[in-house]
């Protein structure tokens, strides 16, 4: 450092320490700030890491956002019961629910094989859509399906209507209740009965 002849600091050594002061200044100001971001980025991951290890198998209400619906027949009733009735259908149903609305319901699809009233096997596949009215009950639906039916042979091909070709069309309205992942449905076959079912939905 200079001194001039009155005995003080030359101005270019004065704007010299100026520079070095801020420049030390900056430095401080970068360091600190990458401090804070090392320091702060495992928090935000942590707070990231709920949402993105979300599964929709813990999902808190599985039956209204699972897609995937498989049902079995547990027992059927006749309304009019006959010697030729069967009443273990074996039903094998599977449904996809679609993220597609209409009128606060549902859209879905599925295919459903079975034996028919007379033992027959049977197929059914089908379109259909899916509400739930009350708002204190949601685990509790409604659903219509609407189809191709098609197993109705000799000698009862004439069992339900417009069968001439062996395929037939047919609507079938259903009720059901939801716990969790397991649901049970009442599902009417026009006038000939009832049947019951159990399922499980799946994401």
């Amino acid at each position: 450092m200079g001194i001039n002849n009155d005995g003080g600091m030359r101005r270019a050594d004065c704007a010299a320490g100026h520079a070095l002061l801020q420049a030390g200044q900056l430095v401080l100001c970068a360091t600190s700030l990458l401090l804070g971001v090392v320091i702060a980025a495992p928090a935000a991951a942590q707070l990231v890491a709920p949402a993105a290890d979300a599964s929709p198998w813990s999902a808190p209400e599985p039956w209204r956002t699972d897609h995937l619906y498989f049902q079995t027949s547990i027992a059927t009733k006749h309304f009019h019961p006959s010697p030729d009735h069967v009443n273990k259908q074996d039903l094998l149903n599977l449904e996809w629910r679609f993220d597609r609305f209409w009128a606060d319901g549902q859209w879905l699809a599925g295919a459903a094989f079975f034996k028919n009233s007379f033992g027959q096997p049977t197929q059914y596949v089908y379109g259909g859509w899916l509400a739930r009215p009350f708002q204190d009950a949601q685990p509790l639906y409604f659903k219509i399906t609407a189809g191709v039916l098609h197993g109705y042979k000799e000698p009862y091909e004439h069992k339900i209507p417009f069968n001439s070709s062996g395929y037939a069309p047919a609507i079938l309205p259903a009720a059901g209740y939801c716990y969790n992942r397991f649901c049970s449905e009442f599902i009417l076959f026009g006038t000939a009965g009832v049947m019951l079912t159990f399922g499980v939905t799946l994401p």
